[in-house]
């Protein structure tokens, strides 16, 4: 019974206790050259005032997705303004009534790279409020790939826990949410009225895991494993096991996924085929062994486990049983929810140091041990995005002795909080970003 409570606490990304005292230093961004991005708008006579209000939005789209990118781009904008430069690129946005009817606006975009006076980009839209967003996050990223080269994080979106929902402290209910990665189209998507933990996106984008407690009182108050599809809106079971199922991600392959079981009274990791329902074990050892995250290759999994008698962070290779066990962690007296960059250079964590949590950053071959948040409330749960560039996490900020708010901020990889993607909506916690 011990280990159980101890296994949902730690699923529940509960707060645990002390710390060392060691003190790490974040890294700030690394002065580079920016670009410099010029963005005009010009809005064309004849329009009603909502939909001019339409064409502001979607200019306000742009200029937001571009300035999460501070360290790439420097961000100048304006309206109705000739804009003459000789460097960096100039977005131009004109906005025109469209001929598809009075909800929709005719939304031309160029973009010139002004050093070669080249048109290097021009669409044009006929854009609602139905795909305002969609497509501006689209524009956009086709705009970030042209400069950059690569994909930005512009099309992507966040899943999280958050208990707004609840009316009874009593009986909490803590459903999974989605939205965009900057925070708006919120949109929730299950309906358990229990408590949903440790979600998790497959590398499609189409699925996403999640662990259930439910709020009924019963002798077996097991912790099961569901998956959900984000293109029918379909729930599944995938294990009901004995005691705890849960923290699971998807390995490589997506056949299978790795998954903390209690089902033989001791929390072990292990390997389920999704397909026929085969389990593999990935450890096997007398301590509590849980949270996997496999890196992009498969060849090391990132785990928490009790084994020095607190929770610290350790890697094994996930193909084989306790093969290649390593210890990563050596901050704080406990820690939580190691994550792998998706180019699979690098672990993010959070380590109750100080007395609250804070997310670090180490290599993979466990060197370079970086702290990215301090004084910054109790901060938890780390997400990398896409491109490994930034990481979303979850942050609980202390307002009176009895009053707390619990917000999802976006940061980039080198500790600069960038800002909050969540507020008033109630205890937000758990966020995955999408592949």
């Amino acid at each position: 019974m011990k280990m159980k409570k101890w296994l949902i606490l730690l699923c529940m990304s509960m707060q645990i206790m002390a710390a060392e005292e060691l003190t790490v230093v974040a890294v700030g961004e690394a002065e580079l050259e920016r670009e410099e991005m010029y963005f005009n708008l010009n809005i064309v006579g004849g329009l009603s005032t909502k939909n001019a209000q339409l064409g502001r939005e979607i200019f306000d789209l742009l200029v937001r997705d571009f300035s999460f990118y501070r360290s790439l781009f420097s961000i100048n904008k304006s309206e109705g303004i000739l804009i003459n430069k000789k460097s960096g690129y100039l977005v131009n946005l004109k906005i025109t009534p469209s001929k598809k009817g009075v909800t929709f606006i005719d939304v031309g975009i160029e973009c010139n790279d002004n050093q070669k006076n080249k048109l290097v980009f021009s669409e044009k839209q006929d854009v609602s409020e139905g795909n305002l967003r969609t497509l501006g996050h689209s524009v956009a990223d086709s705009i970030f790939q042209i400069i950059v080269g690569k994909k930005s994080i512009f099309d992507s979106f966040i899943v999280f826990v958050s208990d707004i929902e609840t009316r009874d402290r009593n009986f909490p209910i803590k459903e999974l949410y989605r939205m965009d990665f900057d925070g708006f189209g919120k949109k929730r998507l299950t309906f358990h009225r229990g408590t949903v933990i440790s979600p998790e996106i497959s590398k499609d984008n189409r699925y996403v895991l999640y662990s259930l407690l439910k709020n009924e009182v019963t002798k077996d108050r097991r912790v099961n494993l569901y998956m959900l599809d984000l293109l029918t809106n379909k729930t599944s079971l995938i294990s009901s096991r004995k005691g705890i199922n849960s923290g699971a991600v998807f390995m490589p392959d997506g056949k299978h996924i790795a998954l903390t079981l209690s089902h033989t009274d001791n929390a072990e990791i292990y390997a389920l085929n999704l397909e026929s329902g085969n389990l593999r074990k990935i450890t096997n050892h007398f301590a509590i062994d849980v949270d996997p995250s496999i890196s992009k290759d498969g060849t090391q999994m990132a785990f928490l486990s009790s084994r020095p008698g607190e929770a610290h962070i350790y890697t094994l290779d996930p193909r084989s049983v306790e093969k290649d066990v390593t210890r990563v962690s050596f901050v704080g007296k406990f820690n939580a929810t190691p994550r792998f960059s998706p180019d699979g250079k690098k672990i993010a964590f959070a380590s109750w140091l100080d007395e609250r949590f804070d997310i670090f950053r180490i290599d993979a071959n466990r060197k370079n041990l970086v702290r990215l948040t301090k004084d910054f409330g109790s901060n938890e749960d780390p997400t990398w995005s896409s491109d490994s560039q930034f990481i979303a996490f979850s942050s609980q900020r202390v307002i009176t002795t009895s009053k707390a708010v619990h917000n999802i901020y976006i940061m980039t990889e080198e500790g600069n909080i960038i800002g909050p993607i969540t507020n008033n909506f109630g205890m937000s916690i758990s966020p995955r970003w999408s592949n």
